[in-house]
């Protein structure tokens, strides 16, 4: 009897399984899902935006190509390439710098990634935004006005390294082949409304959603710099001053945090583990771009952090010294700090040459080793990438995990101290240079270097300021860019050793070719290459 109802039940499945195929109706496709650009309720909104962030984590924790770091300042004028991975040979070796170069593709595709995300949020904002489930005219206003903060942020990394852009408002829903490059001048306006939106509209600082979600004083920082680049000084004076003035921002002039008990100083304090947001105590952020450990916090991190690698030295590699929290984690040196750097750049007791942001010199730390406790002698060939003196900003250190492949620490992307630079650079080109020392002297102040007068200033003494306060935090060539001092500024890379030297590089690097591929791909529109690159 089971035999003969399990047989029953097979053959009326497989009955009604017939029926359904000769329906018409089961004939007639029905679309389930279909690309749509619609958000319907404020949580979806709110997921477009964080998509915004995690994005731009992704230049930061990119690890596909361990040079990446080292590409943005090897080849100008602060670090020398060692053990070069190979993303960035054609950044010092310009004549490899051609218009199928990797990271130029990269940088294309990841800011127009961000530019298609923001058009979607804006779109349905400004054409849907009260019918979205769960929205005020407030959250409406915060909202547009943050992912306009990273349109224009992308908008004006592509101007600095690549001139005019095509550009895009509405979100892309269908092959698009004829895109036309815009006047520089086109996309200036479009990050200059974009930007002026945000300043009005995005909360204070302080008062965001989220700690790491942007405020508009970080709207201010990134105009002023927008601004200096498209010579509008007085306006660019006038957003760093809102910056400056704010009452919730101060410089850090003393010790905090998780190392106050330990040798330090206030300027290193801002870049262990633990001090980095404003909620640690770090009154100088503006804007953090946090990040966790993946094995402690889930998707903490979009990709593993290559920059304490690349920068700090591969002193592991010297018998007798191993990976330690004091000597900032274990790096393999893909860069050396420049001579220029490390004996012209600062002068004697600035704090950020201390001892505690430049390590320089080694003790043997391994228990086990016969010089245990003796000081590492510095000469010889190890100088270059095992006892090459490196800065601490990237410290870090997890005795879990010793190699150390990612570096898990946050990312201070804005700060006051910068913030005090674009001023100055504002008044500098105002014809303002006494202005320009005073608003300087208030950070050499903070470093106990000595004060400068208005004949010492001029925009190689602000670059090499920027260097003083910025090392390894700036993207240096996307600063050298932007100033047109790239070219200029590279005779400070001397003494470089064969194969690290910066060769064949010319005027027409001061911008990146357009990928060939989007010129390929572009065949119904103009997309003309940069002068001095070929298709």
């Amino acid at each position: 009897m089971k035999r003969q109802l399990r047989y029953f039940a097979v053959v009326s499945v497989l009955l009604m399984m017939f029926a359904s195929s000769c329906s018409d109706n089961f004939l007639t496709e029905t679309v389930e899902d279909q690309y749509s650009t619609d958000i319907t309720d404020r949580e979806s909104l709110r997921a477009g935006l964080i998509l915004m962030y995690e994005a731009t984590s992704n230049f930061y924790s990119k690890a596909d190509q361990q040079g990446w770091p080292a590409l943005w300042n090897v080849g100008t004028d602060v670090a020398w390439p060692i053990q070069a991975q190979g993303v960035e040979i054609p950044f010092y070796r310009y004549d490899n710098l051609t218009s199928d170069n990797y990271a130029a593709s990269w940088m294309w595709n990841w800011e127009y990634d961000i530019i298609e995300n923001a058009n979607n949020v804006i779109n349905n904002i400004e054409n849907n935004g009260m019918a979205i489930e769960g929205m005020t005219e407030q959250l409406l206003a915060e909202y547009n006005a943050e992912a306009r903060f990273f349109r224009a942020k992308a908008y004006e990394e592509l101007a600095t390294l690549f001139g005019g852009v095509p550009i895009v408002t509405e979100p892309i829903t269908e092959p698009k082949f004829d895109f036309v490059r815009a006047d520089l001048a086109e996309v200036n306006a479009l990050i200059e409304e974009d930007l002026l939106f945000a300043v009005e509209n995005l909360p204070d600082l302080g008062q965001t959603e989220h700690e790491q979600r942007v405020s508009n004083a970080a709207a201010s920082q990134l105009l002023a710099k927008s601004y200096l680049r498209t010579g509008k000084y007085e306006e660019a004076e006038a957003q760093a001053d809102r910056v400056i003035n704010n009452p919730n921002i101060s410089l850090v002039d003393t010790r905090y945090g998780v190392k106050v008990d330990q040798p330090g100083d206030p300027f290193s304090d801002m870049f262990w583990k633990g001090n980095m947001r404003r909620s640690q105590g770090n009154t100088e952020a503006i804007w953090v771009l946090e990040m966790e450990n993946p094995s402690d916090v889930r998707g903490g991190s979009t990709g593993a952090p290559q920059q304490r690698r690349v920068w700090q030295g591969s002193y592991h590699s010297r018998n007798g010294l191993i990976p330690a929290e004091d000597l900032g984690g274990r790096g393999i040196a893909r860069l050396r700090l420049n001579n220029w750097v490390l004996y012209d750049l600062y002068d004697d007791d600035d704090m950020r040459n201390s001892e505690h942001n430049i390590l320089r010199r080694h003790t043997y730390n391994d228990p086990n080793h016969e010089l245990f406790g003796e000081p590492v002698p510095y000469e010889g060939p190890d100088t270059l990438f095992i006892l090459t003196p490196y800065t601490m900003k990237w410290k870090h250190f997890d005795p879990r995990d010793t190699f150390g492949w990612g570096m898990w620490k946050d990312f201070i992307l804005m700060r006051l101290g910068e913030t005090y630079l674009l001023k100055a650079e504002a008044q500098l080109m105002q014809n303002n240079p006494g202005g320009a020392a005073a608003t300087i002297n208030i950070l050499r102040d903070r470093a106990n270097a000595p004060t400068v007068s208005a004949g010492d200033i001029d925009l190689d003494f602000i670059l090499d300021e920027r260097a003083r306060e910025l090392l390894a935090e700036e993207n240096r060539r996307m600063e050298l860019m932007r100033t047109k001092t790239l070219v200029d500024r590279v005779h400070l890379n001397y003494g470089a050793p064969e194969g690290s030297r910066v060769e064949g590089i010319r005027d027409e690097n001061l911008l990146f070719p357009i990928p060939v591929s989007e010129i390929r791909l572009n065949r119904d529109g103009d997309m003309p290459q940069n002068p001095g690159y070929s298709n």
